[in-house]
């Protein structure tokens, strides 16, 4: 988890993430997010107009094996959105996340 802090900090740094639902949204209307992630503690609303949001513009958000409260160590407020508008940064991110951390990955192979 400290790699996934340090790669988003590092992120936050180079002004190459976004943060809050409005930004991220504008982010992803302007085709500058590369990658969008969610807290693991997001409410299921924001998370699921966020997902919608992503969706129409043919990207997958992932989720964040980190809560808000331990975002707070990189984020200036609590957020629970966040999207990286660079493609190595992305990238660095992608490589920190665990396994299957898309939203929405589900255990299809069960059935």
């Amino acid at each position: 988890m400290n790699k996934l802090l340090g790669a988003l900090s590092l992120c936050r740094k180079a002004g190459k993430l976004t943060m809050g639902f409005d930004p991220v949204a504008e982010s992803i209307a302007g085709r500058k997010a590369v990658l969008v992630l969610f807290a693991s503690d997001l409410s299921a609303g924001s998370a699921g107009r966020m997902t919608r949001i992503c969706n129409a513009a043919a990207l997958e958000p992932a989720a964040l094996p980190l809560t808000q409260q331990q975002l707070l160590e990189i984020t200036p407020k609590r957020t629970g959105i966040f999207a990286v508008t660079d493609t190595g940064l992305a990238k660095l991110v992608q490589s920190c996340l665990p396994p299957a951390s898309a939203i929405g990955a589900d255990d299809d192979e069960s059935n």
